[in-house]
């Protein structure tokens, strides 16, 4: 179906000879557009009909080429003279011309469409008619909310946003996502996503790697990461080398610390072209709110609930004990779980040197695997703590103290240098205290599969320590009535 009128062309020796196959190609450049497409000459006449125009009107190209203006057929006759003098005023308008009209339909429906209509020039440079480009009002209003919302989610949105193309790396970034990533929005682009986090990459990977090969999931995605630093360290190496006194300082411990680790909620969602004929992936449209202050906050609040619960349970089984330092056990027993991997209970001795603090193994973990506590050698030789030792700061300070191993310590040997079990790697000691006084101290152990202990978690220690004391208090009132 030809979209245009044809002429003849004169070569250079005069021969005639028919339109060359660049008249084709214009119809062929016409027929694939996705906007409507016609064309009028000076006279008002239609000169050109695409397929698109076609499909929205109804009129073939046959039946609309030729035709002087559209009135009785593509326009109401009401209206023809109106639509024809504000399209062919185009000729004389500088620039492109805006116009929403309503067309009639082939079978005498209406439909309003929003035209583009500029001047066509001869060869003289004077105006030799018009084109009309239209789209349907609602297509248009489509598109151009695509667009406002597309340039609101890169400039203004509260959340953020990045395209990953297929290969996984950056292809656009907004303002708000260049923030939470610590650079602008340019640096990022086309770099690999593990030059710009330094935790957490893996999973966002994985996640990104299931979106292209299966769509999107069916909820948002929480995932912890931590953002590489411009100087490209994570942070991962250093250590805590403060030494804190006081209520939940910090002994001796160089304790290894990470980069700050965020929660982000995520959603994703597959990006295709429209264009093709089938869904080709063009990348990942992921989308993120930092959350980590609600998800810590929603943490504590389970550990408090769980912690409080764990101290209500102890009590009750504490209570059944005919023997108080059996009650010492239990209440150790329900405070690891989920704390800590090694308990110790260290008593002084009552025949210590005045100055000198001399502690003796009351109750323990095995040393080897975790397992329940059980009662100390009755020997009662002291424990062959160094001076220095944070049970001993413990003591002396009457407030815990925490201890982790650095990062350049030999695995083992620090433990070992503290008498305690090998795989330890941080520490939290309480002192033990009934009706006023010091009765020993408690350490509570983690291997290096858990992260240091906190000062929240010196608080939870307090608390077992209390109980603790006051089973041990029992103990010796009813070993010097017997």
């Amino acid at each position: 179906m030809s979209a245009s009128r044809h002429s003849g062309m004169t070569d250079a020796a005069g021969e005639g000879r028919e339109a060359p196959a660049s008249d084709d190609l214009l119809a062929a450049l016409l027929d694939g557009m996705d906007a409507a497409l016609c064309a009028l000459d000076a006279d008002g006449v239609v000169t050109h009909w695409n397929r698109e125009a076609e499909r929205i009107l109804g009129w073939t190209a046959d039946e609309a080429v030729g035709r002087h203006g559209f009135a009785g057929w593509a326009v109401r006759s009401a209206d023809a003279a109106e639509v024809e003098e504000r399209l062919l005023a185009a000729m004389s308008a500088h620039g492109r011309q805006v116009h929403e009209f309503a067309l009639v339909t082939k079978d005498g429906g209406r439909v309003l469409v929003r035209t583009q209509s500029a001047a066509v020039r001869g060869p003289d440079g004077k105006p030799a008619g018009v084109y009309c480009a239209f789209s349907e009002v609602h297509t248009q209003i489509d598109l151009e909310r695509s667009i406002a919302l597309s340039e609101a989610l890169f400039e203004d949105a509260s959340w953020g946003v990045v395209l990953i193309d297929a290969d996984l790396r950056p292809a656009v970034v907004n303002a708000h996502a260049a923030r939470l990533l610590g650079t602008n929005r340019t640096a990022p682009l086309g770099r690999p996503l593990g030059e710009l986090l330094a935790q957490g990459v893996e999973e966002l990977e994985s996640a990104l790697t299931h979106v292209l090969a299966e769509g999107a999931p069916p909820a948002p995605a929480e995932l912890w990461v931590s953002v590489r630093r411009a100087d490209g360290d994570d942070g991962s190496d250093r250590g805590d080398k403060r030494g804190e006194g006081g209520k939940g300082g910090r002994a001796d411990g160089a304790g290894g610390g990470g980069g700050e680790r965020r929660c982000w909620r995520s959603g994703f969602l597959r990006l295709a072209s429209p264009l093709a004929e089938e869904p080709v992936p063009l990348g990942v449209g992921w989308l993120f709110q930092d959350v980590t202050e609600a998800k810590l906050a929603e943490q504590e609040a389970a550990q408090l609930r769980f912690r409080g619960n764990q101290l209500q349970r102890a009590a009750r089984a504490a209570g059944e004990c005919e023997d108080p330092m059996e009650a010492v056990g239990v209440h150790l027993d329900f405070a690891l779980a989920g704390f800590a991997d090694h308990a110790l209970v260290d008593v002084l001795d009552p025949a210590s040197p005045t100055g000198a603090p001399r502690l003796v193994r009351a109750a323990a973990t095995p040393a080897e695997t975790p397992g329940p506590v059980v009662p100390g050698d009755r020997a009662g030789l002291p424990v062959r703590y160094a001076e220095g030792h944070p049970a001993l700061q413990c003591v002396t300070r009457a407030g815990p103290v925490r201890a982790s191993a650095g990062a350049a310590s030999p695995v083992g040997e620090w433990a070992r240098a503290r008498q305690w079990p090998q795989d330890s790697v941080h520490a939290l000691c309480a002192v033990l205290r009934s009706r006023g006084v010091t009765l020993g101290v408690v350490t509570f152990l983690r291997s290096a599969s858990r992260t240091p202990f906190e000062r929240t978690d010196a608080g939870y220690a307090e608390s077992v320590a209390a109980r603790v004391a006051s089973a041990i208090d029992l103990a010796r009132l009813v070993e010097e009535r017997s």
